[in-house]
């Protein structure tokens, strides 16, 4: 698979949606993650990221402003002993707590499937950071409707063993704008990822569509220590 510019598919793209990378620094020695948000109502756009505990969780920018909670207030990134689960809804929960009762990633998921907001009937995009003992391995989901049909889901799971050096992975939401919004086709795109966290925050910032653009979370996991550093971007301030 041919390693695409991460920064040339998001400035080409006026609305990937919500979106998750993960991979592996180019040193080695760390394990990546980012997750983004988009909107386009002014409800979606009224948001910003805040700390909770090891994750975060979206919040009302503007309390008076929120119209309806459902799928945009949501805990993006919780941790669960050395394991970290990022997603694009309340599935964060779903996974954590199926895998706090020993369910795998993909089982844990199995109770849920796409938003149920017609016409786009938005996927939910899921990943899982394992890091221990100097190891890195991780995984990501989509479960979405079947060609904008409800009546299925389809459910797509990808693993990454070993995760190489100066890789990582992009799924997203939409595969671009429209009306209904097309949903994500194919396999995560093979990206490259930084040893720079503060560089690779500011190229994934700075390539959004900067009307459409909400918040930004960016993770680097030390794979020998399991110790972290993360930055949070919001466009309301």
């Amino acid at each position: 698979m041919k390693m695409l510019s991460l920064e040339k598919e998001l400035k080409e793209n006026s609305y990937p949606g919500r979106g998750i990378v993960i991979g592996r620094t180019p040193d080695g020695k760390k394990a990546v993650t980012a997750y983004f948000i988009m909107g386009r109502s002014e409800n979606s756009r009224n948001r910003v990221f805040v700390e909770e505990g090891e994750g975060i969780r979206t919040q009302a920018f503007d309390p008076s402003k929120l119209t309806d909670p459902s799928l945009i207030i949501y805990a993006p990134v919780r941790v669960l002993g050395n394991k970290t689960i990022v997603t694009n809804g309340d599935q964060t929960d779903t996974i954590y707590e199926g895998m706090d009762r020993q369910l795998t990633f993909e089982q844990s998921l199995r109770c849920r499937e796409f938003e149920p907001d017609a016409p786009n009937y938005t996927p939910r995009i899921s990943g899982i950071l394992h890091v221990e003992n100097g190891k890195f391995n991780y995984a990501m989901s989509i479960l979405k409707s079947n060609n904008g049909c409800p009546d299925s889901c389809n459910r797509y799971t990808f693993a990454y063993e070993n995760a190489a050096a100066g890789e990582g992975r992009f799924i997203h939401t939409y595969m671009c704008d429209g009306n209904p919004l097309p949903s994500f086709e194919g396999e995560p795109k093979l990206v490259e990822v930084m040893d720079d966290m503060e560089a690779f925050t500011n190229m994934l910032w700075n390539s959004l569509n900067p009307d459409n653009k909400v918040s930004l979370f960016v993770r680097y996991i030390d794979i020998e220590t399991g110790k972290y550093e993360s930055k949070i971007v919001n466009k309301n301030k």
